[in-house]
């Protein structure tokens, strides 16, 4: 197994990582998470643990994807692995907002619905011999994801002492980009949904 392929893998690693730091029952073992004042403005220790992970999860996915183009290192398992790593990651982080009540549920469901149609129709695209790559608007839509997740877990530092809601923003702008660029898709692969046998 390559490189890209193992930064993939260990992607996919932090993720249970994640929910068990976000969801272990702390007060329960009367373990009490520091929460650091910042001008006012309160971030725990728990929330810049998960940052640190998430930062180093986005930080593999840039680096396998350079490393496999610049070394011709790309493999069928690599085309696979690779974004369902991503998806599992951002999608994730957003259902634990979701359940915390920081993200609106109906936002994580548009993402997630999106993105289970885009795969089947890609998996439909792949099977009559069409590579569907990701377009602008996607891999804008990722990014926006990135960005909004990082500003959600530092409670809309620094944004917050200015009383911007960017996290709010990123997160809204990123459900646009998400809807726009998956009927994209759908416009892209129409004739391979209506052809017939």
């Amino acid at each position: 197994m390559n490189l890209p392929n193992k930064l993939s893998l260990f992607r996919m690693g932090l993720i249970p990582l994640i929910v068990f730091i976000k969801l272990f029952p702390y007060a329960q073992f009367d373990l009490v998470i520091p929460i650091y004042d910042i001008q006012g403005y309160a971030l725990s220790l728990l929330n810049i643990v998960i940052l640190l992970l998430f930062v180093i999860a986005s930080i593999t996915d840039f680096v396998d994807g350079y490393i496999a183009r610049k070394y011709k290192l790309i493999t069928t398992f690599g085309k696979f692995i690779d974004p369902i790593a991503d998806k599992l990651l951002v999608t994730t982080m957003f259902i634990l907002f979701a359940v915390d009540g920081i993200v609106p549920l109906v936002v994580v469901l548009i993402m997630l619905w999106r993105d289970i149609l885009v795969d089947g129709l890609r998996m439909i695209a792949s099977s009559e011999g069409i590579v569907m790559s990701a377009g602008y608007l996607g891999k804008l839509k990722t990014v926006l994801q990135m960005f909004a997740i990082i500003l959600i877990l530092l409670n809309n530092l620094p944004f917050e002492i200015i009383s911007f809601p960017m996290a709010d923003f990123l997160l809204w702008f990123a459900l646009v980009a998400s809807v726009l660029s998956g009927v994209s898709y759908f416009i892209q692969g129409k004739a391979v949904l209506l052809k017939s046998k």
